[in-house]
């Protein structure tokens, strides 16, 4: 087991403490083995353990497994012959195979409630910190992962199937396994052109702007 460095050890040695968090990425398609029992717990704890404002717990998770996969694919087939009622018959054929891609998935849904600190958004955000966490155990623990969404998951029938309430939104699902192959080094964008230093004795424009409001009364 590595050791976990102290604040200043990472620090001073941030390459070391950030190596594997740096190289997560995607994979597609993913074969067994699968997490066990045990992995799939502390995948989950790591998945708790995102911000949450307002202790509000948005995130819910639904774990598809074994055969159930089969049973999702049929659904996906299902739902893609209604969507397509003029398609050749076998045309959607090929979607129940998309379930079979992980020996483990994980549906994503956000439960949304009203509240007057805590909007929509920033409970959505809470599950997306979630689901990151979830990523980042995945790949910690030597597995790959990769997040799927799209029409499937605003599907009223699909959501229904797998039991969520009607205030969860599907958000997607998230699959789990052995990286069938090496997958090549994704290309990270450079960095300056999305951080950027608040200088505000710089900002003339922001200085402007507040000038131009008129004085409150």
């Amino acid at each position: 087991m590595t050791a976990l460095l102290s604040p200043a050890a990472a620090h001073d040695a941030p390459a070391d403490a950030l190596a594997s968090l740096l190289g997560r990425q995607s994979h597609w398609p993913l074969a067994e083995p699968g997490p066990s029992e045990r992995e799939l717990d502390a995948i989950f704890d790591a998945a708790l353990r995102a911000p949450d404002h307002g202790n509000l717990k948005p995130w819910r998770f639904v774990l598809i497994r074994g055969e159930a996969r089969r049973a999702l694919g049929d659904m996906l087939v299902r739902l893609a012959d209604a969507r397509e009622p003029g398609a050749p018959a076998g045309a959607n054929a090929h979607r129940a195979n998309k379930p079979l891609a992980a020996p483990v998935l994980i549906a994503i849904a956000a439960a949304l409630v009203p509240h007057r600190k805590v909007p929509e958004t920033e409970q959505l955000l809470a599950v997306g910190a979630a689901a990151m966490n979830l990523l980042n155990a995945i790949h910690q623990l030597g597995y790959g992962g990769f997040w799927s969404s799209g029409v499937d998951s605003r599907e009223p029938v699909l959501h229904d199937a797998l039991g969520f309430a009607p205030n969860e939104q599907l958000l997607g699902f998230i699959y789990v396994g052995t990286p069938a192959t090496d997958a090549p080094a994704t290309a990270r964008p450079a960095r300056e052109a999305f951080v950027r230093e608040w200088r505000p004795q710089a900002d003339a424009n922001a200085d402007r702007s507040l000038a131009a409001q008129p004085a409150a009364r």
